[in-house]
């Protein structure tokens, strides 16, 4: 099983960047795929998630309405959509697996590499 996130970069405050986590290795459409971020010294974060099935999101109160998260089946792909960024959302994001209706990261089992973003200012 392998979740490849990649995406990340540097940009400035009002920026855009696409994240892409590339799933393999089974069938995720019973899990629910999150992207979490880490900041420095801070705990590890679900910013979005959707239910592989249903397409049902959730997103983090400080990421909606710039935040989009989708999947495509396809490709076996999610992707987090990140518009109007600003600096606090400059954290390493990986994306991972994991049950229905969970956003707690010590629910989920399958993680990608992490990918870094920054925002300056």
């Amino acid at each position: 099983v392998q979740l490849q996130a990649s995406g990340g970069g540097l940009v400035q405050v009002g920026g855009s960047l696409r994240l892409s986590c590339a799933a393999s290795g089974r069938t995720f459409s019973s899990y629910t795929m999150g992207w979490f971020r880490q900041g420095p010294q801070k705990e590890r974060q679900c910013v979005a998630a959707i239910k592989w099935s249903s397409g049902i999101t959730y997103y983090a109160d400080s990421v909606k309405g710039r935040f989009t998260i989708s999947r495509d089946d396809a490709k076996n792909t999610v992707y987090l959509e990140m518009n109007s960024l600003k600096p606090e959302d400059t954290a390493v994001y990986y994306c991972a697996a994991g049950p229905p209706s969970s956003i707690r990261s010590r629910d989920y089992g399958y993680w990608g590499q992490g990918t870094q973003v920054t925002v300056s200012s």
